[in-house]
């Protein structure tokens, strides 16, 4: 069966307190296995407490946990990293985390920051936005045909597209060259997590992803 195609990122707004833990399980039940904690309010105890018992969620379900951002919490729970174009170079992190984590980079709508993330070790590139974001308002927006061309450079590279991705539009982000699908809004604002979970997953069966 081919692996869900969506990535899911937690966002405290719809996700507040103990929420947090109940949404993540529903989009590991329905077959995500990609989550990345997203939490900006920088209090470093409620983080630990959080990405502690995101990292006992993932492990059950055979996901991977994704910390943004933050390469000592990474570290700290054995989790792979997300960076920004902000937050330190993926060679550094990949000095820190070890050769086998899972190391992604914000590329935007530019394959030759893309070109420096993997020189630099990064194990996903992630591009966008393709569609305007609640999350992200303010990111550049890319097209669709940097997907493309993205894959036709990089074959074998794993490749994350973000940004306004819902179900609606999902397809055509992955027949354009994503492998993983970025979400936030467009799965934990669903009113059943579990089943929207289930929805992205059945895109990859349809696609062939």
């Amino acid at each position: 069966m081919p692996l869900s195609p969506l990535y899911a990122i937690t966002d405290s707004r719809l996700l507040p307190g103990d929420k947090l833990f109940s949404g993540a399980a529903s989009a590991l039940e329905g077959g995500c296995r990609w989550l990345q904690y997203r939490d900006k309010s920088g209090d470093a105890q409620q983080r630990l407490y959080e990405a502690e018992k995101l990292m006992q969620l993932c492990t059950a379900a055979g996901a991977y946990l994704i910390i943004n951002d933050d390469l000592k919490l990474a570290k700290q729970l054995g989790a792979g990293v997300h960076l920004g174009q902000g937050d330190g170079s993926p060679a550094e992190a990949r000095a820190l985390l070890g050769p086998e984590a899972i190391i992604g980079v914000t590329c935007h709508d530019s394959l030759t920051l893309a070109q420096a993330a993997m020189d630099q070790g990064a194990s996903y590139l992630a591009f966008g936005r393709f569609f305007p974001s609640t999350t992200k308002p303010d990111a550049p927006p890319a097209p669709l045909s940097l997907l493309h061309e993205a894959r036709q450079r990089w074959p074998h590279q794993t490749i994350v597209a973000i940004g306004g991705i819902q179900l609606a539009n999902a397809e055509q982000v992955l027949t354009a060259g994503a492998d993983l699908l970025a979400v936030s809004e467009g799965l934990f604002a669903a009113e059943d997590i579990a089943e929207r979970s289930r929805a992205f997953a059945a895109l990859a069966r349809s696609s062939g992803h």
